[in-house]
């Protein structure tokens, strides 16, 4: 078990490479919860996430022989980012296997920042497998995600800082993947601040410690499937199961849904941009899906952004859909001249924009005398989509919700 002068000793160690991050208050998530909310911003860390903390720790306790040998370790990417500048700025050689679907971004900023990448494997577990047979084979030292007690000594620095920052805190929120982040938080505040609750947050696709958890004991998942790549782990580490079923006070899951929504505040609301792994601590408060008092002061930790382009446009619309800002639908309308005018004076009614409109007389699934039309639309929130889609089918229309 790490203890809070590991993590005293682990800010020593990182200060020269790591930022101390923004603690901000914010009024819409204080407004909209009726609680104190203050964002940690790990989003401005180097790398654009905390695992610099726990990287940079762990190379610095390499021995001399360990540092000419090199590292190896495997990373969904944030990680492997931490790794990789930790280990070139102390002039080590590392080499990091990344799944072979990780985003594009994440490897590539891994190669700038110095390291050999390997893409080996579907997820964190198989790429750890490859990452393991390069330790042996090349006598590299393997600098575990999460699995490790400097890495997550380094993680714990965070929590020193919420402490600075905002001395009366009374509930943290953090992301748990494989759990080297909240063990080092939980570790650092429970000792510096005891009434301080530590809150863990997993997607409900990779939900590996909520489940352990519950069994009362360490289990691996057969899969994991969630748009936060970052947490998509298929078990908890051991080392920092221990530290969880000390010192967190409680594990809660949240949606691929909610998380989107949350991605989608953070960018609209507060002009930052977070990952999918970096947004579950405010989908969790957002959901309400742990309980707090109205005026709590809660620190949900932003822990990355390093969100892949490609993938964002999806939780973007996925957010939008969501919160109903976003509609998708399709309906038949009889092939003659006037039957789309028809239509769209409903639109025109409810000032609904439209996005773009797709016209397809030859599906097989309409009779030959009439057309299916699907149409993507911009809404202003819940109640009008539902009035919306109300006023249609009181006038006859048959729709499909298709988003």
């Amino acid at each position: 078990m790490i203890e809070l002068a590991d993590v005293l000793e682990a800010q020593d160690r990182v200060r020269a490479t790591s930022r101390h991050t923004p603690l901000e208050y914010s009024h819409t998530y204080s407004s909209m919860t009726d609680a104190d909310v203050h964002l940690k911003l790990e989003t401005f860390q180097r790398t654009g996430s905390f695992k610099i903390r726990g990287a940079t720790n762990r190379v610095a306790t390499l021995s001399e022989a360990e540092k000419d040998a090199g590292v190896v370790t495997a990373s969904a990417g944030n990680h492997a980012q931490g790794v990789a500048l930790a280990a070139t700025r102390s002039g080590v050689d590392s080499t990091i296997v990344m799944p072979e679907y990780a985003p594009i971004s994440k490897v590539k900023a891994t190669r700038n920042y110095g390291a050999e990448v390997v893409l080996d494997g579907t997820d964190y577990n198989e790429a750890a497998q490859r990452a393991h047979e390069l330790e042996e084979t090349e006598d590299r030292t393997y600098v575990h995600a999460f699995d490790d007690e400097y890495v997550m000594a380094g993680q714990g620095t965070i929590g020193l800082e919420i402490i600075e920052d905002c001395p009366d805190v009374d509930t943290v929120v953090v992301p748990i993947g494989g759990g080297g982040l909240i063990s080092g938080v939980a570790a650092a505040i429970k000792e510096k601040r005891p009434e301080t609750r530590v809150i863990g947050v997993q997607a409900e696709g990779a939900s590996s410690a909520a489940t352990s958890l519950e069994k009362g004991e360490r289990i691996s998942l057969d899969g994991v499937d969630t748009i936060a790549d970052g947490i998509a782990t298929r078990s908890v580490g051991e080392k920092p199961f221990a530290h969880i079923q000390e010192y967190v006070d409680e594990v809660v899951t949240v949606s691929d849904s909610e998380i989107a929504v949350a991605i989608v505040y953070l960018l609209e609301r507060s002009k930052t941009l977070v990952e999918g792994a970096g947004a579950v601590p405010l989908a969790a408060l957002l959901f309400e899906h742990f309980d707090y008092e109205e005026g709590e002061t809660i620190v949900p930790i932003l822990s990355g952004g390093n969100v892949d382009l490609n993938t964002l446009t999806n939780i973007i619309v996925r957010g939008l859909v969501e919160t109903g800002r976003y509609l998708k639908i399709r309906t038949v309308l009889k092939d003659r001249p006037g039957a789309l005018e028809q239509l769209l004076e409903i639109f025109t009614e409810y000032q609904v924009n439209i996005y773009a409109i797709h016209h397809d007389r030859t599906s097989r699934e309409v009779e030959m005398s009439d057309t299916e039309v699907e149409i993507e639309l911009e809404m202003r929130g819940p109640d009008h989509v539902d009035a919306f889609l109300e006023s249609l089918r009181e006038e006859g229309y048959v729709v499909d919700i298709l988003a």
